[in-house]
């Protein structure tokens, strides 16, 4: 099993900066992938972006002139900055292992309020 624990949301002015943190603990040595999703109440869960372990990322096209990703051993980041209010939503962090079809570990999320 993987844990993840996500911090470092909370209520910024638009405009500003945040910095989230994902740490996955248990077996975590065969993650291939930790990736950030949102997800706005009533929504569906969108994608924001992946940090693979051969150090490559993906971000959303939405969002990747303002967001960056980065990964230290079993951490992930997701540097977010001149943000907007529409990028208010509760953040999740996920995990993909080798061999699996897709994310099956999830944090319980952190929510980011972007005020106008």
């Amino acid at each position: 099993q993987v844990q993840l624990v996500e911090s470092g949301g909370g209520l910024v002015q638009a405009g500003g900066s945040l910095r989230l943190s994902c740490v996955a603990s248990g077996r975590t040595f065969d993650i291939y992938a930790m990736a950030w999703f949102r997800q706005v109440p009533g929504e569906e869960r969108d994608f924001v972006g992946t940090s693979r372990k051969d150090g490559t990322t993906t971000i959303a096209d939405a969002v990747q002139d303002r967001f960056t990703m980065s990964r230290d051993k079993d951490t992930v980041y997701l540097q977010m900055s001149s943000l907007k209010p529409e990028d208010t939503a509760i953040y999740y962090c996920a995990a993909f292992r080798y061999g699996s079809a897709g994310y099956n570990f999830w944090g319980q999320g952190t929510q980011v309020t972007v005020s106008s």
